[in-house]
């Protein structure tokens, strides 16, 4: 991709349907679908294990998942980590990923720090296809979308975080399913806010902030039946 005049799109850059996360994770290395990988330290792609009933979807990768190449390992991350457990939703055992896998960023005049810039919708939609791959090889039981732009990624530009969480909402169905698989098997998606919401809130406001959160995340340990899939084995990182 050499300029805006070209369509935004990942779709060139995807490995064969046959490769799982290693090798899915391999070729996003050097995706350019979408000029955000310019300024990007890295491709931060999705983790967790290959058979996780939830996937967790966030907007885009912060300051410190761009430096160290693995989604929710800020302040967000532990959030969500403690809110998981809270919730009795193993965090060890779900996948993580966002619905951008380039952090994109601004820095303010006379600042070095980067400050987290929202992805368009054109961007989130260049980025679909590495959704639809990881949801076809990890094939969860249940999505959640984790802030107003994951849920924007998800159900178009009319979702509201703030109207539509903490219920099991109908899978939308991205694309044609026969052909990408992503979607079979999903029973549904439950939004909630983004962890950073938590950071965010005022001192007298932060516990009734998470403890949404957190009853948000425990109607999805319900819909797991309140413990994660028996017998569930770390990924194979030697499979391509």
């Amino acid at each position: 991709m050499t300029g805006n005049s070209q369509e935004y799109d990942a779709t060139p850059f995807l490995p064969g349907r046959r490769a799982r996360l290693p090798g899915l994770r391999k070729a996003a290395a050097d995706c350019r679908g979408c000029p955000l990988y310019q300024d990007a330290t890295q491709t931060v792609f999705g983790e967790g294990h290959t058979d996780a009933r939830v996937l967790l979807l966030g907007e885009q990768p912060g300051d410190q998942e761009d430096r160290q190449g693995k989604p929710f390992v800020g302040p967000a991350g532990r959030v969500l980590r403690r809110a998981l457990a809270d919730a009795g939703i193993e965090p060890d055992g779900a996948y993580v990923t966002n619905a951008v896998k380039h952090f994109k960023f601004t820095i303010p005049e006379g600042r070095k720090r980067r400050i987290h810039k929202a992805p368009t919708l054109r961007e989130m939609t260049a980025c679909r296809p590495w959704l639809m791959a990881e949801l076809r090889v990890v094939e969860p039981d249940v999505v959640v979308a984790l802030g107003g732009t994951a849920g924007k990624a998800l159900l178009g530009s009319g979702f509201r975080v703030t109207e539509q969480r903490g219920a099991l909402l109908p899978w939308p169905g991205l694309g044609d399913e026969d052909d990408t698989g992503g979607a079979k098997g999903i029973s549904g998606l439950v939004a909630t806010i983004h962890p950073s919401a938590v950071l965010r809130a005022d001192d007298s406001d932060r516990t009734r902030v998470y403890d949404g959160l957190v009853a948000d995340l425990g109607i999805v340990a319900d819909l797991l039946g309140g413990g994660d899939r028996s017998g569930r084995q770390a990924e194979n990182g030697t499979r391509s």
